[in-house]
């Protein structure tokens, strides 16, 4: 039995033809040839099963036989807002994709070592990463801004930042998320989660967020490498 293909089409039931890289990807690396079966992720929540109308060197032509709609893997929207560690290697292994976070953006903080990254190439990565993975949807990837400018804006639902400082009251994570799960009805199921450098927020920063409403959290005692 041949093994699924997957491929990234944006608004995929709206056209006939895979985009160029994906198309010679098809083509000319998978050897896929008329008639073959494929899947198109279109990144908003649905799985097209098709079939090969078309394999040229460059161009992929296909008819959708079978949309599938995708159920979420929760409710709201979860917003990861991290500042990059030195080591971009360590930034595109992240598996904010493979966990299914809805949107993701980069912080440049008071102790960034890197306060500079290539967005398109964190958005190539997301995409291969929402193949293999075979999510439905895919991450909205932000470009870096800075700390207070992305704290000032609006963000909907619940903000948390967390931090290793021990004089600041914080609680567990996790166990405000149970408490939110356990509230009464109507409390909002969109969070932000702002995660600081190798050397943690500062002490200004975590009470600049503080007074605009982000709630202080760690995750949990043990030091994480």
């Amino acid at each position: 039995m041949r093994e699924a293909r997957y491929f990234y089409v944006p608004q995929a039931g709206q056209r006939d033809e895979l985009p160029s890289e994906e198309a010679r990807h098809a083509v000319r690396v998978l050897r896929l040839v008329e008639g073959d079966e494929i899947f198109l992720i279109d990144g908003a929540g649905s799985f097209l099963r098709c079939t090969i109308t078309l394999a040229a060197p460059h161009h992929c032509a296909y008819r959708v036989e079978e949309t599938q709609a995708q159920q979420p893997t929760w409710r709201g929207h979860i917003h990861l807002a991290i500042a990059p560690t030195k080591d971009m290697g360590r930034m595109e292994w992240m598996k904010a994709t493979e966990v299914g976070w809805d949107e993701v953006s980069f912080l440049d903080t008071q102790f960034s070592e890197r306060r500079s990254l290539r967005a398109d190439r964190i958005d190539k990565i997301v995409v291969a990463a929402m193949k293999q993975s075979r999510k439905a949807w895919k991450p909205v990837v932000n470009e870096m801004a800075s700390f207070r400018a992305f704290v000032d804006a609006h963000q909907e639902g619940r903000r948390f930042i967390c931090h290793c400082y021990p004089e600041i009251a914080r609680q567990d994570f996790f166990d405000a998320i149970t408490a939110q799960q356990g509230d009464a009805a109507g409390a909002s199921d969109d969070i932000t989660v702002l995660v600081g450098p190798e050397g943690d927020f500062s002490v200004e920063e975590v009470r600049y967020a503080l007074d605009r409403g982000y709630e202080s959290v760690s995750l949990g005692k043990s030091r994480l490498r």
